[in-house]
């Protein structure tokens, strides 16, 4: 049997940080009831992007869901349009 070849690795970030924005920022708003409120930033870090997401204080429940389901599922999606790399952070806008 020949041996396996190797697996290539894999790109930093196979989608422009902005694309992520655009991306987290409209699933966000769908959930939410203040859609207007809702603010991603991204900045770069040593992995990936890290995405940080303020909403309204009313709606950071719904953000992270029930024990962090939600929040879990919208880091699932950001890490395959990102690469394993991209971190989303929930942040309340009531914070700053």
């Amino acid at each position: 049997m020949p041996p396996r070849p190797r697996s290539q690795p894999r790109a930093a970030s196979p989608v422009a940080p902005e694309v992520l924005e655009q991306a987290l920022a409209h699933l966000v708003r769908g959930i939410v009831a203040h859609p207007d409120a809702v603010d991603v930033h991204g900045r770069p870090g040593r992995r990936g992007p890290t995405l940080e997401v303020h909403v309204h204080p009313d709606d950071l429940g719904k953000v992270i869901g029930r024990a962090g389901r939600t929040a879990r599922a919208l880091r699932t999606v950001m890490a395959a349009l990102g690469g394993p790399g991209a971190r989303v952070e929930v942040v309340d806008a009531g914070d700053e």
